[in-house]
């Protein structure tokens, strides 16, 4: 049997194949040269970290160019693995919606640190530059995607999904907008609420909320849709959707991405709120009131449903 690790690795490596297949069969076709991203990757990501890439010449350019493919490799193979863990949180995407997300997602992890280190600026790729850049990633996605959905997993096997219903949905929704007023919500809400969850997990839930409860009021706090702040509101909105879905065996597709799209709204509707009511009431009222209706948002969210579970207890035949 194939478990979740094994089979991101069999994803990531099948399509990092595919993408590197069509860009060589690309290249065959258009008589292009090779990019040079990669080696200008690991001399951007070198001067970053104050460090350099031994060697002279053309042994210097070996290892820059077997450096940056190495790294290209070590990411596809990574976000195999990382689609496959999605998949056993209960994600299930059609095979076209899947295949863009997933290459979209691998496009992602490679443009951004190329944009962000200043390797090269996307803004101004030409419309060639683009499809280079898209169809052998897409190639990666749709490879992906066909291993994740076609090698289930033991426990998948068991446990199959239910489509989610609008209930789940709203319910996720609304728990993405409490995530967005305050972050650690989305986990610790369903957490806190599942009847069968241990003590230690639901202390450890209690002792996040806590403790965002009151960094939220030191003035030091950075603004929550700062780069730095609401990537992770927007992940713990998804993760209470992938909760709220596992408790009921449905799929997590739908719910995962009504709590990213609260989790957006909540953030980006708490420091609206915060600043309007600041200018009115002392911040400290504005902020307590904002942990109120968070807190009966995750409640409303969460506690229906809470009895009910997707566990299966195996006993051997006698």
């Amino acid at each position: 049997m194939t478990g979740t690790f094994s089979r991101g690795l069999v994803a990531g490596a099948a399509g990092t194949a595919a993408l590197h297949a069509v860009t060589y069969l690309d290249m065959a076709l258009r008589g292009r040269p090779a990019s040079t991203v990669p080696e200008q990757l690991v001399d951007a990501v070198a001067d970053a970290t104050g460090t350099a890439v031994p060697g002279h010449g053309s042994t210097r350019d070996a290892r820059r160019r077997g450096l940056g493919e190495l790294a290209g490799i070590a990411n596809g193979v990574g976000l195999g693995v990382v689609f496959s863990l999605v998949r056993s949180a209960g994600v299930r995407m059609p095979f076209p919606v899947g295949a863009v997300v997933k290459g979209a997602a691998a496009m992602a992890a490679t443009d951004v640190p190329v944009a962000a280190l200043g390797v090269s600026d996307p803004r101004r790729w030409s419309r060639e530059d683009w499809i280079a850049d898209a169809v052998p990633h897409l190639a990666y996605g749709a490879v992906a995607q066909a291993v994740v959905s076609s090698i289930p997993t033991p426990k998948e096997r068991v446990l199959p999904r239910q489509k989610a219903t609008g209930g789940l949905v709203g319910r996720s929704l609304l728990l993405g907008v409490a995530a967005g007023g305050r972050s650690s919500l989305g986990i610790a809400g369903p957490t806190l609420s599942a009847a069968d969850t241990g003590a230690v997990k639901k202390l450890a839930s209690l002792a996040s909320l806590a403790g965002e409860l009151y960094a939220d009021k030191q003035p030091a706090t950075p603004e929550r849709t700062s780069a730095g702040a609401l990537p992770a509101r927007l992940a713990s909105g998804a993760g209470g959707g992938a909760l709220l879905a596992r408790r009921q065996g449905a799929n997590a597709a739908l719910p995962v991405l009504a709590g990213i799209a609260g989790s957006a709204a909540g953030s980006f509707g708490g420091l609206a709120w915060r600043k309007w009511a600041g200018a009115r009431v002392p911040d400290l009222q504005a902020a307590l009131v904002e942990d109120g209706a968070a807190l009966l948002l995750a409640a409303v969210a969460c506690l229906p449903g809470r009895r009910r579970s997707t566990r299966l207890t195996l006993v051997p035949a006698g």
